[in-house]
């Protein structure tokens, strides 16, 4: 009889979770520790509108400059230890955001393996991640009652129920001379997509292909490219 309830709430919950509509898998986060690891977190200065939470941008920096990337491997800095799964979880975030770097940075620049005049240096350290609880994440987009609860949450923390979260930096220097051009540093939250309610990494990992998207496009602008895709 247990099971069979059991088994009844469940073919409840996935039919009712057919029924919502999605939302994005990820979204910026109000706040973030104010710390870096890849610059002095002295000159990183609060963003606006719609950029990252800390930026530092070099007046002199101009993306028309150069025409090739070299994308280092990301660095997993968290601070105190991870326990052997965690790690394995890290790193296949790790993985995946030097993946994505590739994929858009190679759409408006030659990638290399070395330094080289005219070559950019993109570093990227994941410095903190927490999976999503499935079912809590589940519970709070389908029924009434524990959405309320989310609502209630997001209002106070801005973050949702059960939702997972990513916070990365970036730094961006010439390859040759090692000059500063640009840095980072974001925090990202889940959102409540239908498709990925089961994933417990897929709103960090969509966290990643945002960032990646982002730093492509601004390269794009910044050259007064006309086919630049801005990232949702």
């Amino acid at each position: 009889m247990k099971l069979m309830k059991k088994a009844l709430t469940l073919a409840i919950l996935v039919s009712a979770a057919l029924q919502l509509g999605g939302c994005a898998a990820s979204y910026q986060a109000r706040s973030v520790d104010l710390k870096s690891t890849l610059v002095n977190p002295d000159i990183l200065k609060k963003g606006a509108d719609d950029q990252v939470l800390y930026r530092y941008m070099n007046p002199q920096f101009k993306a028309r400059n150069y025409t090739k990337v070299m994308i280092d491997p990301v660095l997993i800095r968290k601070d105190g230890e991870l326990g052997k799964e965690d790690l394995e979880n890290y790193q296949k975030l790790a993985n995946n955001a030097f993946v994505y770097l590739k994929q858009e940075l190679q759409k408006g620049n030659e990638i290399v393996s070395a330094p080289e005049p005219g070559t950019m240096r993109v570093q990227m350290a994941i410095t903190d991640a927490d999976s999503s609880k499935p079912v809590r994440n589940t519970l709070s987009t389908v029924f009434p009652i524990a959405m309320a609860v989310s609502v209630v949450k997001v209002a106070a923390t801005g973050k949702q129920s059960g939702v997972g979260e990513i916070t990365a930096e970036l730094k961006v220097t010439d390859a040759v001379t090692g000059e500063l051009l640009a840095a980072a540093l974001d925090r990202r939250v889940g959102g409540k997509e239908l498709s990925t309610l089961w994933s417990t990494w897929a709103n960090a990992d969509a966290s990643l292909k945002f960032w990646a998207q982002k730093l492509s496009y601004a390269f794009c602008m910044d050259r007064g490219g006309t086919n630049c895709v801005k990232p949702e």
